[in-house]
Parts: structure tokens; C-alpha cells; sequence
């Protein structure tokens, strides 16, 4: 027997060698793993989680126009999405920025105008097939042209956060400190929306607009129960993202899941059990015993 039968033989990998769709969604979430859920990890900190979720739908209506005019075309979808993700974030900051209205209602409110109008746009020549493929994903369905570009976006994001790490860090924690120090605080602002918009592009193409933010999020807040400084937290939301995943595309498998929502349902039961026995959580950081000053 060979080694490649070897491997075939055991259930969790045996998916993953004899299909090559399956090898392809595990190429798909690995990319988003390193890419997607370290800019989470900096929604997190930002305190900004629901940002994520409100600007991976504004998507939408752009990837909608883009299905309207060339189908289910990946450029065509890309482009729209990009645009109109972008569009939203600056439109968002900039009510944020200019009224009485904070950046998490304007966000609120496009978010909800985004959503309507996507679904709209699709309903008007798609069929329930074609918006349940763009509201929930087709991880499974994922081809070579598209991990093309779940690659290009993860790399990007990681040449990015290791170029301006301090930069984004300092952003995310004091950004009034920063703009005393240094006019950069709106281009590490705005640079980050950038990425944001575009893993959520990546993850949008995979996981669907619905379901994009989860490999984003639920990783990064596990990952907190574990750790508190910045590399740890991120190296360990990439490990609990992958491990995810993995998991949830076995499911899918073997249980006859949609692979989307069984891979973000993954992610949920591990953020759950990260909540119960990590070290940072809330019933084991409570157990803990604390120093005791006494004269």
C-alpha cells in the first residue's frame, strides 16, 4: 500500500485527498485564516467588530450590480464589491466625522440600506439559487481564478500589517495620541477600512456576505480568552480560524452540512469553549487567586 492510499484511509484527511474541491475550500480557508482574521483580531481591539459585519454587507449592492450586469462573473463581483465596500466605509467615516451621528449608527444605518438594496438588485433577475450562492457562499465551489485571489488579498494584508504594525496598533488603541504625534492617524485609518473591505471581499466570494465576518471575528475573540499581547493573539486566532474551518469542512462531509455555515457554527463552539476553559475567560480568570497586599 502506498503512502498516498495510507493517508486516504484516514477519515480526517481522506476528504481532502481524494477531492479536489475539498482541497480547494481548505486552500480557500487557510487564506482567509491568514489573512481575514488578523484584521479581526484589530477589529476587536478597535472595538469594532460590528463594523465588520455592517460593511460586509454594504458589499452587496455593489457584487448585486456586478451579478446583474456579467452573472456570476468573479471580476465583475470583485469590482462591484470593492467599490461599494469602499464607498460605504469613507461615506460612513465621514458622517461619523462631520455630525452628531457616531460611527457605529452611520455604519448601522448603511448597513440596513445596503442589505435591502442588494437583495433587491438580486431578486430583479436572479433566482432564491443565485442570492442563497451570494448571501451564504459556495466554499466548496471555489475555483482556481478565485484562490488566485483569496491569495493576492491575504498577501497583501499580511505585507501591510507587518509594514505597519506599530502604526495600526497605536491607531487601534490611542488614536488621539497619534494624531498629536503624527499626521499618519487618517491614512492608518482609512488604510485599514481598505483592508477590511477587502478580506471581507475574499471572504464574501467563500463564505457569502452573511457569513464572511465570522472567520473574522469568532477567532480573534476566542483567541483573547487565551492570550493578551498582540503576536500571540493574532498567531493564535490564525491557528483557531484554520482549525475551524478544518473541522467545519469535515462536517459538511461527512454530516451532509452546508460548508459555510457549518464552518462559522465551528468557530462558534470554539469561541464557546475558549469562553469556558481559557485561561482569560470568565469562570477560570475567577478561580484564579490574586496577590494580596498586606502591610
Amino acid at each position: 500500500m502506498s503512502l498516498v492510499d495510507t493517508l486516504a484511509s484516514v477519515p480526517v484527511l481522506s476528504p481532502f485527498i481524494e477531492f479536489a474541491f475539498m482541497r480547494r475550500a481548505l486552500a480557500g480557508c487557510l487564506a482567509l485564516s491568514l489573512g481575514a482574521t488578523p484584521i479581526g483580531v484589530f477589529l476587536m481591539l478597535r472595538r469594532m467588530s460590528l463594523a465588520g459585519d455592517a460593511i460586509s454587507h454594504a458589499i452587496l449592492p455593489g457584487a448585486a450590480i456586478g451579478y446583474l450586469l456579467a452573472g456570476l462573473s468573479l471580476p465583475a463581483m470583485t469590482i462591484g464589491g470593492l467599490v461599494a465596500g469602499v464607498a460605504v466605509a469613507l461615506l460612513a467615516g465621514g458622517v461619523a466625522r462631520n455630525s452628531v451621528i457616531k460611527e457605529d449608527a452611520s455604519l448601522a444605518t448603511f448597513y440596513l440600506i445596503s442589505l435591502s438594496a442588494g437583495v433587491l438588485i438580486i431578486s430583479m433577475r436572479g433566482s432564491s439559487v443565485d442570492l442563497l450562492h451570494i448571501l451564504f457562499g459556495s466554499v466548496l465551489a471555489l475555483d482556481d481564478t478565485a484562490l488566485l485571489l483569496l491569495a493576492a488579498f491575504a498577501s497583501l494584508s499580511i505585507v501591510a500589517i507587518a509594514a505597519g504594525l506599530r502604526l495600526i496598533v497605536l491607531e487601534c488603541c490611542d488614536p488621539a495620541y497619534l494624531a498629536r504625534i503624527s499626521h499618519l492617524g487618517a491614512v492608518a485609518h482609512y488604510g485599514f477600512m481598505a483592508l477590511v473591505v477587502l478580506n471581507l471581499i475574499g471572504g464574501f466570494h467563500a463564505l457569502g456576505t452573511l457569513m464572511a465576518v465570522g472567520i473574522m471575528i469568532l477567532p480573534s475573540a476566542a483567541a483573547r480568552f487565551w492570550v493578551q499581547t498582540i503576536a500571540p493573539l493574532i498567531l493564535v486566532a490564525i491557528a483557531l480560524a484554520f482549525a475551524g474551518s478544518v473541522v467545519g469542512l469535515l462536517l459538511s462531509y461527512y454530516v451532509d452540512l452546508p460548508a459555510g455555515p457549518a464552518i462559522v457554527l465551528t468557530l462558534g463552539g470554539l469561541y464557546l469553549l475558549s469562553m469556558i476553559v481559557g485561561p482569560l475567560g470568565p469562570l477560570v480568570s475567577r478561580r484564579r487567586p490574586r496577590w494580596h497586599f498586606t502591610r
